[in-house]
């Protein structure tokens, strides 16, 4: 199992340099572990990582756990929260973890000599326990994890736009299956026609 050293270097090495956010994040990832007993970062797919920010803490979380976005084993719920919970797929247990509040204040006083705010935090958070880092909520979720991981090798086409749907996705609308842009949940709107390929 890497070291709190080594997987901030890597860490590091996705953003050329290391910020207080990633290393609560990679802090965070190894306490997940502690706390469901596992051992990580993990080679499967047991753990999962629902994050509640985006940017560098999610690459820290990644990191320590081996959790995701391309393993399909960490989702961003955008709340703009420095938090994340995790879910042991086997156990079904699941915890969540936040920063204390008053970390930020801590930091200040434990090196009143840092050159800004920002390096007394990088360098704190790399000296306090994950105990005096977080507090750890044991929690039920709302989500239905079993439809979030879904099926390997499930697709359709949207019966609308003919696009691609994978991880059941789809729903269906007056007896068909669309996508859910199609369905009226999308994020975006069309500006205008698709443009015709010239090659």
């Amino acid at each position: 199992m890497p070291n709190l050293q080594t997987l901030l270097a890597q860490s590091a090495a996705l953003h050329n340099h290391l910020c207080p956010r990633q290393v609560l994040g990679v802090q965070m990832g190894i306490y997940a572990g502690e706390l469901l007993g596992l051992v990580l970062p993990q080679e499967n797919k047991r753990l999962y990582a629902l994050i509640e920010t985006d940017g560098c803490f999610a690459d820290g979380v990644a990191v320590a756990s081996g959790c995701w976005l391309g393993h399909r084993t960490m989702r961003l719920l955008d709340y703009g929260k420095v938090a994340a919970t995790f879910y042991d797929s086997q156990t079904e247990r699941a915890v969540r973890l936040a920063p204390r509040p008053e970390i930020r204040s801590r930091a200040a006083a434990l090196y009143p000599e840092a050159r800004s705010r920002w390096h007394a935090q990088l360098e704190s958070y790399q000296h306090l326990t994950p105990a005096e880092l977080f507090k750890v909520q044991s929690v039920s979720l709302t989500l239905d994890m079993h439809a979030v991981i879904s099926r390997a090798g499930v697709r359709v086409n949207c019966a609308a736009c003919g696009e691609e749907i994978l991880n059941e996705r789809e729903v269906l609308v007056n007896g068909e299956l669309v996508c859910r842009s199609c369905a009226g949940e999308g994020y975006y709107v069309i500006a205008r026609p698709e443009v015709a390929y010239a090659g």
